[in-house]
């Protein structure tokens, strides 16, 4: 169990505004540069470098670097659903008069990534259809959702093999999405799918948020081979 000041140190670098614009802005899976990060949170690169080591040094950032180039990441999937579950709470304390959208926000209801997984009406009406059974800490696949994975290519074995070894994912697991108030599918099969209707360019990300956006051969594909309806 964490300690107290371990829980607060965490608390307080997922508290502050702009950290907590950094923190969201990499809920995506991609890695930002400080300067993509200091313009989100709309700092100077040398505070926002300050605030990235902190948060590395913390736990919550990994750093990779390429040539002279540095790119920053969440530093797990741990992350992502403390970040998800925060969302959550704040969503549900803020006003009633405050919750009318825009399209922004519409676009995130409906499709979005939470760190390397779907989230949002889409990433739940992947759990309704009848391809996962989520309990409140796991999951497990079900029969249609195993012929699914297989009729989509998706090597579930290959998955599950590396699951024994040291540090890997869990296969599959429950992640409460904040806007659907409801569990979407995350862990090794929810990140296999969604990297799979990337490559199939059944959706495609809207710049400047982590909303995805639907093409026209997605909707066929979610209707025609996972019997989802997303209206």
């Amino acid at each position: 169990m964490a300690s107290t000041a371990k829980f607060a140190e965490v608390a307080a670098l997922a508290g502050d505004p702009a950290r907590a614009g950094m923190l969201h802005a990499l809920m995506d899976g991609r890695a930002l540069t400080a300067t993509e990060l200091a313009r989100v949170a709309g700092i100077t690169p040398q505070t926002a470098s300050s605030h990235i080591s902190r948060m590395a040094a913390a736990g919550l950032l990994c750093v990779e670097k390429q040539g002279r180039h540095r790119y920053h990441r969440l530093a797990s999937g741990a992350v992502a659903q403390m970040m998800e579950s925060i969302m959550q709470v704040a969503s549900d304390l803020q006003p009633a008069r405050s919750l009318t959208v825009g399209p922004r926000d519409a676009a995130l209801r409906q499709a979005r990534t939470c760190y390397d997984h779907l989230a949002g009406r889409l990433g739940v009406a992947l759990v309704a259809g009848g391809y996962a059974e989520l309990e409140r800490d796991a999951g497990v696949i079900t029969e249609p959702g195993l012929d699914l994975l297989g009729r989509l290519g998706i090597d579930v074995a290959s998955l599950s093999a590396r699951k024994g070894k040291r540090g890997a994912r869990v296969l599959c697991r429950p992640c409460l999405d904040w806007s659907e108030r409801r569990a979407h599918l995350a862990g090794a099969v929810g990140a296999a799918l969604c990297a799979h209707s990337f490559a199939k360019g059944w959706i495609r990300r809207i710049e400047g948020t982590r909303a995805v956006a639907v093409t026209p051969k997605g909707e066929r594909a979610f209707r025609e081979e996972l019997q989802m309806r997303l209206g």
